[in-house]
């Protein structure tokens, strides 16, 4: 099984390769987009803007090859922050960069991605540090650890997905936030599961080892 990480330029590859490491796996990293056909599954991190993140996305041939790897062969995909929000059909942030509205996503799960405020947080802005994060269920990515346990943030904006069995779990800043979406082989998380410790690390293993 090969796994790779998408490196295109606005993601953080350093510390989720490191953390692939530690679990036992050595990951592929993919630089060009065609690449994606090498990897069996595949991780795509993010940080930055959502709008600037899809412009690069788009320009250099990164949104065809992803919705193709996703869609029609299956490979099972985890965003992570930034990577979990492109997943969506639309985003709200850089507007003043390509003059629209709204920012087209990958639209690989229906939702949109919006301003913390605007969605009636209370709390300081950007949401940053460790959080508790909630669930019912016990999905594959999941496996192993409890619910109510901590993970780290950093983000401005939130995944709203338009159903809401494919929001896993949550996490409270003064109003219920989207920690973790999923849709079959699609998977999404809010916080950085490279930067949050034993139980991060052991996300990364399941998706390693069960998605």
């Amino acid at each position: 099984m090969k796994l790779g990480i998408i490196k295109y330029g606005l993601g953080n590859i350093g510390s989720v390769f490191q953390s692939l490491k530690i679990v036992g796996c050595t990951p592929i990293i993919i630089e060009k987009p065609l690449e994606i056909k090498n990897v069996d599954k595949f991780i795509f991190p993010g940080v930055g803007n959502f709008t600037r993140s899809k412009i690069i996305l788009d320009k250099f041939g990164w949104t065809d090859e992803i919705l193709n790897a996703a869609i029609n062969l299956k490979k099972p995909i985890l965003g992570i922050c930034l990577g979990m929000q492109l997943l969506a059909e639309w985003g709200y942030e850089g507007l003043l960069e390509n003059n629209n509205t709204k920012t087209e996503g990958l639209g690989l799960i229906k939702g949109e991605v919006i301003n913390l405020k605007n969605i009636g947080c209370r709390e300081r802005i950007p949401h940053m540090g460790w959080n508790t994060v909630m669930w019912n269920n016990s999905p594959p990515l999941l496996s192993g650890i409890p619910s109510n346990t901590d993970f780290y943030f950093v983000h401005t904006y939130a995944f709203m997905p338009e159903k809401k069995v494919e929001i896993i779990a949550t996490a409270n800043y003064s109003i219920p936030v989207t920690a973790i979406v999923n849709k079959g082989n699609i998977w999404g998380t809010q916080f950085h599961p490279e930067k949050s410790s034993k139980a991060g690390l052991r996300i990364i293993k399941n998706f390693l080892e069960y998605i």
